[in-house]
């Protein structure tokens, strides 16, 4: 069950998917959260703080999504790599859209706020890890030099469909593109 500092971070995340970081108020939060002004601010005292929480709290949220698609899928090939990767993308433009919109906005307030990159990284660790594990089961043989490529044109991609929603966002063709072709295959060593 969530506690009420939860249910607070949680309301800033709606605000933050829904109408961006502008809004990002302790009235507008009490309001999202359904709880008497003042609550926000009993919790976290300035905007910079409720930011900081934000991340945090975001931060875990996007680290249970990560962990349940890991434990749906262990991808050991580039093309399941891709298949996976693409259905995460569907899932962020469309389950998880209001999540994956917060991500973007905090990822761009963090471009003004040095604070906010260091909590940034600090929690993104734990994806990072999952996916260079992901990239070496799949084949690479160079994950640190992949992981960037892949998982910036998959954002992207992500991107231009929360800008520009398409009701037939289908983004496995690309994801499989790049993946197959990044992924260079293992050579074989052929006995003398």
């Amino acid at each position: 069950m969530a506690t009420r500092r939860e249910d607070l971070l949680d309301a800033a995340i709606t605000v933050l998917g829904e109408r961006g970081i502008h809004a990002l108020t302790h009235r507008a939060v009490d309001t999202t959260a359904g709880l008497p002004a003042g609550s926000t601010s009993n919790h976290f005292r300035t905007r910079d703080a409720l930011l900081d929480a934000v991340v945090v709290r975001f931060a875990a949220r996007e680290r249970a999504a990560w962990e349940d698609l890991a434990r749906r899928a262990s991808p050991t090939t580039p093309q399941e790599l891709a298949q996976v990767l693409a259905a995460a993308a569907k899932e962020a433009t469309g389950t998880l859209r209001t999540l994956t919109l917060a991500r973007y906005a905090i990822l761009v307030e963090a471009g003004l706020h040095p604070s906010l990159r260091a909590q940034l990284s600090a929690t993104g660790s734990g994806v990072n890890a999952w996916f260079l594990q992901w990239l070496r089961l799949a084949g690479s043989t160079d994950p640190e030099r992949d992981a960037p490529i892949i998982m910036n044109h998959y954002t992207g991609l992500v991107l231009h469909d929360l800008a520009i929603p398409d009701p037939a966002f289908d983004p496995a063709g690309q994801i499989t593109a790049l993946v197959t072709t990044v992924i260079r295959p293992r050579s074989v060593e052929v006995p003398p």
